[in-house]
């Protein structure tokens, strides 16, 4: 009776130990983005080069499964020009969808530019822009305005970033007057 006990105690910790391996195995999938047939098939064909490897991560991003859409913008006042980059939230994507856009910059306190997009950009899932460095562009709800810090600044309630500068942050500051936003390819 005791061997049996111990035979059937050693049966199930086996089975609950395998079961273990393919949750674990399942977790592993779901957070790289892979299944386990994309890894076998990787694994069994030694002859692929990299660039046909990148041609299916390219195609899987085509997909829409992976990868979003980098969303670029260039702001311009015909003498100071500054790329950002806009994350990937609901109000981003709302600025991005009117663009171009023709209008005018305005200063405002000590460390910012604003203008005020032709319609009201859409919040949801788009996070707080918290006290940062220059080059945040934000969105401040209250007052319907973006705003591109060109100086630190403080968090306040209503204010969501929309992106980063990623290139001339410096020349912010220097913007005046009638300012194109449009598009850039990616």
């Amino acid at each position: 009776m005791k061997k049996t006990l111990g035979i059937l105690v050693i049966i199930l910790i086996v089975i609950v130990g395998i079961a273990g391996y393919f949750i674990l195995s399942d977790n592993e999938d779901d957070s790289n983005g892979e299944s386990n047939e994309n890894i076998v098939e990787d694994n069994s064909s030694n002859d692929n080069s990299t660039s046909e490897k990148n041609s299916e991560e390219v195609n899987d991003s085509d997909s829409g499964e992976s990868n979003v859409e980098t969303m670029v913008i260039l702001v311009s006042d015909g003498s100071h020009e500054i790329t950002f980059e806009l994350n990937n939230s609901d109000a981003a994507r709302s600025l991005y969808e009117q663009l171009p856009l023709t209008i005018e910059v305005e200063d405002f306190s000590s460390n910012e530019k604003i203008f005020y997009p032709t319609n009201e950009l859409d919040v949801g899932n788009t996070p707080r822009a918290n006290g940062k460095d220059a080059g945040i562009l934000a969105y401040y709800e209250p007052w319907g305005d973006v705003v591109m810090f060109y100086d630190s600044f403080s968090s306040a309630s209503g204010l969501y970033e929309l992106g980063t500068a990623i290139k001339n942050t410096n020349q912010i500051a220097s913007l005046s007057g009638e300012i194109t936003i449009e598009r850039l390819e990616n």
